[in-house]
């Protein structure tokens, strides 16, 4: 407890009980500062003394003076609370105010009052001298103000701030001015050496990361909170290692997507570390205007639009404005629930909800002939990774026929851009789910070229962060029942993307790709799936173990983005990367009966 803690209920309620006064008592404090400051200069101008009268004239000034600062503080609005007393935008009307009043004063002094109460020159150096006294009374009210509006030690939770930034200057700040803030931030860590010095509303940088244990000793903390919006995997998860190490909960602030529309960071900002914030933050900037030129007025059919990808993806376009959105599932449950996450009813009697299977050849058809979409994003897929190693012709039905049948859909009913969702396992697949979607690609790519017209491409990401069935979900899960948590191997890595920003990307690359490229989104670095694992236990502060299973049939150890052969060009977005697709004839999936789709998914 700081020395000051026990004066400060009295002192605040002081403030509460002056409170209806504090204008007239600010008018008063900056008319006594108006006075002294004349008097002063006066007294230096006749050699420290008042002689020949002039300190009885300037007494009889005093009215005059008291009358042209008030009108002009009115007229400038310095006392009709156009401005937060003390707050940096009062300074211009202090100082307008101070002019004038300097100004009528002088003039008066010069051309209408005789005998003049008050020397030229200790008008002008008074009123510089008379600004800098409320300008001053101003700063030390502000002071006080702060002091007592800060959280008290006894109340909130002492806090070290990571980051050094604009983040951590916005939640410092924010956080010194509220009582009731759960948070009173004790201390400033940050790598940059030209920030050691630094001081933020009275809260100074005390080292590294490295010096987090010292940090944390000498300020008695009890949580750590990461105020860099822009930070990395590698950086949360290295700060949460040492965290973890000295007992502290790590906090962290939304990420940059989050903030985007916001203008300033609170407390509120201020929550737990999530699993996203452990596998990584992508900063994406979406071009609106590529966007808006191809899905604003269009007709748009989303397959699979009950799905994590498709549902983020039907909530996304409608913000642009489409002529008409058509959601396409097998899955009415599906159906309903993004008909209802987009507009606030789910009756689904309306035509904008489809219930079809795409393996339906002629209901896949009829939906199309009877929508006519101008832009599909083609999402609908089986996804599972293990399943489909033992049931591969479900894989070849969906994620090849099913594909193919949409395809064919798209080209004959004449659509503009024909989005196909793949995955990173279609590079270099070693799996039936990989095998499955890279035939995917590869048909997009034949059928846009046999199209002519428009542009027929596939997007490829990597695991995508709350999707159903995801490692993330399966760890919460885990956590919850006490454990253990399961890893395949303690090697394994995986490149993560959260939902948001994975569909931004996938409509971006929809306005950018061109027939037959496969369109690669940035995922950022692979994260070491047992690092994750490990955090997430300290997190929860109980013990539960971690158990490894051994890899699964068709698992790789480290996915790949790219497959052999394909580069790393990016034109057009620095989160996009285009390659080129070889076209597979679906005729020779059709000369392929049923007993053999084993064999095909597993060897083209």
């Amino acid at each position: 407890m700081s020395a000051s803690e026990p004066l400060r209920g009295p002192l605040q309620r002081a403030l509460l009980r002056v409170q209806p006064f504090a204008r007239p008592a600010r008018i008063v404090i900056d008319v006594v500062a108006w006075i002294v400051a004349v008097a002063i200069m006066t007294f230096v101008r006749f050699n420290l003394s008042f002689r020949g009268g002039s300190g009885s004239r300037l007494w009889s000034a005093v009215p005059m003076l008291l009358t042209i600062h008030l009108l002009a503080g009115y007229l400038v609005g310095l006392y009709r609370r156009r401005w937060r007393y003390g707050s940096f935008d009062e300074v211009a009307a202090l100082a307008a105010t101070a002019a004038i009043t300097t100004s009528a004063l002088f003039l008066l002094n010069r051309f209408v009052l005789y005998p003049r109460p008050v020397p030229q020159s200790a008008v002008l150096a008074g009123g510089a001298f008379g600004l800098l006294l409320m300008a001053a009374s101003r700063y030390l009210w502000r002071l006080v103000a702060e002091r007592l509006r800060r959280p008290s030690d006894r109340t909130a939770e002492r806090l070290l701030v990571f980051g050094a930034g604009d983040g951590a200057s916005q939640i410092i700040t924010g956080l010194m001015r509220s009582p009731a803030s759960p948070f009173v931030p004790v201390g400033l860590l940050d790598d940059d050496p030209a920030k050691q010095r630094l001081s933020i509303s009275g809260v100074s940088v005390l080292g590294t990361r490295h010096d987090l244990q010292q940090a944390q000793a000498k300020t008695g903390a009890t949580s750590i909170l990461i105020a860099i919006p822009s930070a990395s995997a590698k950086v949360v998860g290295e700060v949460a290692d040492l965290a973890n190490e000295v007992g502290l909960r790590v906090k962290v602030l939304p990420s940059l997507a989050e903030l985007f529309d916001r203008r300033q960071v609170g407390a509120g900002d201020i929550r737990d570390l999530s699993e996203a914030d452990l596998l990584g933050r992508h900063q994406v900037q979406t071009d609106v205007d590529e966007i808006a030129g191809y899905l604003t007025g269009k007709r748009v059919l989303v397959t699979g639009a009950g799905g994590s990808i498709g549902s983020e993806l039907c909530q996304q376009i409608y913000r642009y404005g489409p002529a008409e959105l058509v959601m396409l599932d097998r899955d009415e449950s599906a159906l309903h629930h993004v008909e209802l996450s987009i507009f606030g009813k789910a009756l689904l009697d309306g035509t904008n909800t489809v219930l079809v299977d795409i393996r339906d050849v002629e209901a896949t058809r009829a939906a199309f002939a009877e929508h006519r979409p101008e832009v599909v994003f083609h999402a609908a897929a089986l996804k599972h990774l293990p399943l489909l190693e033992r049931h591969p012709e479900e894989a070849f039905k969906s994620n090849v026929i099913g594909t193919l049948n949409v395809l064919a859909a798209a080209k004959d009913h004449g659509v503009h851009v024909f989005v196909n969702i793949s995955t990173d396992k279609a590079a270099n697949p070693t799996s039936v789910l990989g095998r499955s979607k890279r035939i995917a690609e590869r048909l997009t790519s034949f059928v846009g070229k046999q199209a002519g017209e428009g542009s027929f491409l596939s997007v490829r990401f990597g695991n995508v962060l709350g999707s159903r069935g995801s490692v993330l979900v399966s760890f919460q899960d885990q956590i919850l029942k006490g454990g253990p948590l399961t890893i395949t191997h303690p090697d394994v890595t995986r490149y993560f993307m959260t939902v948001p920003e994975a569909v931004q990307l996938v409509i971006q690359a929809g306005a950018i790709g061109q027939t037959g490229e496969v369109l690669v989104l940035d995922m950022g670095d692979p994260v070491r799936i047992h690092d994750v694992a490990r955090r997430l236990i300290a997190q929860a502060q109980r013990p539960i173990r971690i158990q490894f299973t051994g890899l699964r049939p068709g698992e790789k150890l480290h996915e790949d983005l790219f497959g052999d052969g394909e580069v790393d060009v990016r034109p057009r977005h620095p989160l996009i990367a285009h390659a080129a697709v070889p076209p597979l004839d679906p005729e020779q999936l059709l000369r392929v009966d049923s007993d053999s789709m084993r064999w095909m998914v597993q060897n083209v």
